[in-house]
């Protein structure tokens, strides 16, 4: 069996996706798993649709938040999130 290390060259992200997903599902019109993540600029991109569609465009932040808890998600070097 291999470890999840061996798995990827450069190891696993300090990074937890639970604490991502989450942080998008509820703060995800603000960009907050994003910036979580290091992905700042999709983070900034989410905030300005959010303040330009009134509020509408946070329901980009709920998709991309149960996306990153179901498929999981990369850090910004890359390393896939932890469990």
């Amino acid at each position: 069996m291999t470890t999840p290390y061996q798995q990827h060259p450069y190891g696993v992200s300090d990074k937890s996706k639970v604490v991502a997903g989450v942080l998008q599902i509820l703060l995800g019109g603000f960009g907050a798993g994003r910036f979580y993540i290091g992905d700042t600029k999709t983070a900034v991109i989410q905030l300005v649709v959010t303040l330009v569609t009134c509020g509408v465009g946070s329901l980009w932040g709920l998709i991309d938040g149960i996306l990153i808890l179901v498929n999981g998600g990369v850090d910004a070097q890359g390393r896939p999130l932890r469990d």
